[in-house]
């Protein structure tokens, strides 16, 4: 379940706006999460999820992930919206609110019973928990763990700074330590570390310096509530065109080593070893899936034969 696949921006669709919910197949973006909860009244919860049922029923052959954030699962309309918009397919659930590990194998354990009941393959729908609260940072290595369905851990600044009673800044530094901790908890289990939102949709620049930030400090994707940010958080992550043509030569000096029966090999008078070569392979697949490079990348030739 946990496959390679780009999850650079994860664009937030309102599930209560039928005109957002018809531009979904043209937004440029790697996946769309289709919200009930947070943007969606509570006069318009009922008549939200019949909607967001009504779409997935009708949009069949998608080329996007598309998730739905659901409301709370402590709260009865978690689980009314799990009931009506799973027989509609789709690709996972975004939970909200993900404080312990035991809300998440609660999840967990409804979706196999509705993969069951609907006569799905088991582990068909995956889940992205939402860590947005200082209960949730404490956990998250725990909540990383508690399910094999977790294709990552997703942060939420807006809720985690109001459980810590602080402002949210555009710098951001109130932001350094969660962010690492879900980066760590996330790399530590081989999932994906997804961003928190940058509310300011106007402000192109600053989303461009969040996104170099969290780039670097691990994270690989990005929430996001305008589709007009899907540009640049897509140009960040991006790999450099001499990142690329490094990755290459690491790929072709360890090939070569392979040949000669060694595991480690030598460029630019430095060693080329396992963990450089994990670097090079991760570069060259995200070049391929963003169309920046066409080349077969052999693991067997890269890592050797068992």
């Amino acid at each position: 379940m946990n496959g390679f696949r780009l999850r650079r921006t994860l664009l937030y669709v309102p599930g209560n706006m039928p005109s957002m919910l018809q531009n979904i197949p043209i937004f440029q973006c790697d996946g769309v999460m289709i919200d009930l909860e947070d943007a969606v009244p509570l006069s318009e919860k009922d008549a939200a999820r019949i909607l967001v049922r009504s779409f997935l029923e009708n949009y069949r052959e998608r080329n996007k992930e598309l998730l739905v954030r659901i409301n709370p699962l402590d709260s009865p309309r978690g689980f009314d919206d799990l009931k009506e918009v799973l027989p509609a397919l789709p690709d996972g659930i975004r939970l909200p609110k993900a404080d312990t590990p035991e809300i998440v194998e609660t999840l967990d354990t409804l979706l196999t019973e509705y993969e069951e009941e609907l006569g799905l393959e088991l582990g068909r729908f995956s889940i992205l928990p939402s860590i947005e609260s200082a209960e949730g940072i404490i956990n998250c290595v725990k909540i990383a763990r508690s399910s094999p369905r977790l294709i990552g851990l997703a942060f939420g600044a807006e809720d985690f700074t109001a459980s810590l009673e602080i402002e949210r800044t555009k710098t951001g530094e109130e932001l350094f330590h969660a962010r690492t901790r879900v980066v760590w908890a996330a790399k530590a289990v081989g999932i994906q570390a997804i961003d928190t939102i940058f509310a300011d949709a106007g402000d192109m620049e600053g989303l461009r310096r969040e996104t170099e930030l969290i780039k670097k400090l691990g994270l690989t994707g990005k929430s996001l509530v305008n589709p007009r940010q899907i540009e640049v958080i897509h140009e960040v992550f991006a790999p450099k065109q001499e990142e690329i043509d490094y990755a290459l030569q690491v790929i072709e000096a360890i090939g070569k080593a392979r040949e000669m029966g060694t595991g480690v090999a030598s460029l630019g008078g430095k060693m080329v070893d396992a963990p450089v070569v994990k670097r090079a392979l991760r570069v060259l697949k995200t070049a391929q899936a963003h169309g920046m490079v066409d080349v077969e990348l052999d693991e067997e030739v890269i890592y050797g034969k068992e």
